[in-house]
């Protein structure tokens, strides 16, 4: 079986390549597992300094592939997102990579793409990106840090839009809100995420990596930790809502959810 992710390092830069693009570089489990390991290689190898994520094809990523996702989800919760390494890609059920990430997204960047986005340093987006945060429409809620991270990072109002409403937005919003910080042309954000990650693996190592750990301690410390354990205990209830049920088969039969509340 081919691999899901690619991993390849040049000079102190480790790339890190989802590729699925038959799949609109949908994550599933093995996918989340191989970018978990790949996060390992980052935070274990002395030589290598910052990661550049990124997906093949047109699109970033449309999201979970919730067929392969969702027995995991019911089964573990917000621990599915995880992964099988040491660091957690999303920083939020285990320890987050000690090391710079840099992530660089173009077409369709949908539901974890945002909250890779909200746990990674630094975003390059193509200017075509099209953002939507849609778990509200499935009659879940995103368990990846959108609501742990968005609030304190974005703003309130910019937050509760996007992960209210479950609309789309694109780049020009990610901008001004500050999901992202650089717009390119599409087709430039890999090259570009991987210049600026570059300029990171050129300064020294100790000092990015104490910098990175002691603005962590500023922005997140417990309050994100309170979130995260608030989060748990959320999910198990919201799984077995007959609304959830409902997203996931509005989901497979491609129709508008019918919600009742229950």
């Amino acid at each position: 079986m081919s691999p899901r992710v690619t991993v390849e390092q040049d000079g102190h830069v480790l790339l890190i390549g989802v590729n699925r693009p038959e799949k609109r570089n949908a994550w599933d489990r093995r996918t989340i597992d191989e970018v978990g390991l790949a996060y390992d290689r980052l935070a274990e190898d002395a030589d290598v300094r910052v990661a550049v994520l990124h997906g093949f094809g047109d699109h970033f990523s449309a999201g979970l592939d919730l067929a392969d996702v969702w027995p995991a989800i019911q089964d573990d919760g917000p621990d599915a997102l995880a992964g099988g390494g040491a660091y957690d890609p999303f920083g939020m059920w285990k320890p987050p990579v000690p090391k710079p990430v840099v992530l660089a997204v173009q077409g369709i960047a949908f539901t974890l793409s945002i909250e890779l986005a909200l746990a990674s340093d630094i975003v390059v987006a193509a200017d075509d990106v099209r953002f939507r945060q849609l778990e509200i429409g499935r009659g879940i809620i995103p368990f990846g840090g959108a609501t742990v991270r968005a609030t304190t990072q974005l703003g309130w109002g910019n937050a509760m839009r996007f992960l209210l409403t479950g609309e789309e937005f694109g780049t020009e919003e990610a901008h001004r809100i500050g999901l992202v910080q650089e717009v390119v042309e599409p087709g430039r954000q890999l090259d570009r995420a991987t210049e600026i990650a570059r300029l990171i693996a050129e300064q020294a190592p100790l000092g990015v990596q104490g910098t990175l750990a002691n603005a962590r301690v500023a922005q997140r410390a417990e309050q994100e930790r309170a979130a995260a354990e608030h989060l748990r205990g959320l999910m198990p209830g919201i799984l077995a809502s007959e609304d959830a049920a409902e997203g996931l088969q509005s989901f497979v039969e491609r129709r508008p959810a019918r919600f009742t509340g229950r």
